[in-house]
């Protein structure tokens, strides 16, 4: 090999080196940029056990949940509920500016503090994050709770809980244009006191406490 035949060798070995090299770098650099994922969310899914089976034969054998959000003038506030399907009582609900696991298992311990619940009851909700939470998981299971998902992307699923937002916007929340936080969870309060203890339901010509209270 003449002294322009290696030098053109060992100019292509090289090359070939610098690109081995590159190559080693931009994989290292994708195992560090691996995106994280956080362990307290999108790890558990469950079936759709309530099936749009939206009735019951007693209190707090089936409840429903789901998340609005509203605007205030200091920001976007976020509504998590729960409701009896027996008899549509709202049994508790949660404002806060956290779109999160947090904010659902704040309203589920409300409601465990007042309603007494039986093994096996379902709480049935859509397919969010908050609901595959890992600290939801955990407190359904402590509860001995039944959890169901509606069918991804499927709104029907969850239609009496919707159905109850659409009350709340359109018979009071859009009369208050942007109020404070502070003033919508008033707003808020005042519309499910309203709700389960004054407002006729159609279907039964009651009210949710009042047909509550008959089968205790």
């Amino acid at each position: 090999m003449d002294s322009e035949d290696q030098k053109y060798h060992n100019q292509s070995q090289s090359g070939l080196e610098n690109n081995e090299l590159v190559r080693d770098q931009i994989a290292r650099k994708r195992r560090v940029k691996r995106r994280f994922i956080d362990r307290n969310t999108f790890q558990h899914h469950y079936e759709n056990i309530l099936n749009r089976e939206f009735t019951a034969t007693e209190p707090n054998q089936k409840w429903v949940t789901d998340i609005t959000y509203v605007y205030t003038d200091q920001g976007t506030a976020y509504l998590s509920t729960i409701k009896d399907l027996f008899d549509g009582f709202i049994v508790a609900h949660e404002v806060g500016y956290d779109n999160s696991p947090a904010l659902v298992i704040r309203t589920l311990k409300k409601a465990l503090l007042t309603e007494k619940i039986k093994e096996g009851m379902i709480l049935h909700s859509d397919q969010g994050f908050q609901y595959s939470a890992l600290s939801y998981h955990s407190i359904i299971q402590e509860n001995l709770i039944r959890p169901s998902m509606s069918r991804r992307g499927n709104c029907w699923d969850n239609a009496v809980i919707e159905s109850f937002y659409g009350h709340l916007k359109e018979e009071s929340l859009r009369h208050y244009r942007k109020p404070t936080f502070k003033q919508l969870k008033q707003i808020i309060d005042d519309y499910i006191q309203f709700y389960n203890y004054e407002r006729i339901q159609l279907k039964t010509r009651q009210t949710p406490y009042e047909l509550r209270c008959l089968s205790i």
